[in-house]
């Protein structure tokens, strides 16, 4: 595991201690009909591995179908921050861009995951 780094949200009204489960090497994006549209690049951390500096109160909840994936925004500046992950609800997705010094467009090519035909989907 890495040393912690901090995470904010646009406005720093959030700020995140995040512990990264290999570094920025986890860097990958997601297909799938959200994540399409949120577009952030997301890195791996342990669900220990994310410690709430300031504004839990301001963390705001969204999920939808099954109900797994449980995705965090700023409530002031709407900035995604991080998710528990639906893939392996075991660990968080950790917005790249939200890491203090890290800049995502240095880290190109960064992989996708096929979150359309997303095993939990399938019937059977």
């Amino acid at each position: 595991m890495s040393s912690p780094i901090k995470a904010t949200c646009h406005c720093s009204a959030v700020e995140l201690e995040v512990t990264l489960s290999d570094g920025l090497n986890t860097a990958r994006r997601c297909d799938c009909s959200f994540c399409r549209r949120r577009g952030a690049v997301a890195v791996s951390a342990p669900l220990d591995g994310i410690k709430i500096i300031k504004g839990e109160n301001n963390l705001t909840l969204y999920t939808w179908g099954t109900g797994t994936a449980k995705h965090y925004f700023c409530k002031t500046c709407g900035s995604y921050t991080h998710h528990q992950r639906r893939s392996n609800p075991n660990e968080y997705g950790v917005n790249m861009g939200s890491l203090e010094g890290v800049n995502p467009a240095e880290h190109e090519p960064i992989a996708w995951n096929d979150g359309v035909n997303h095993p939990s989907d399938r019937k059977g």
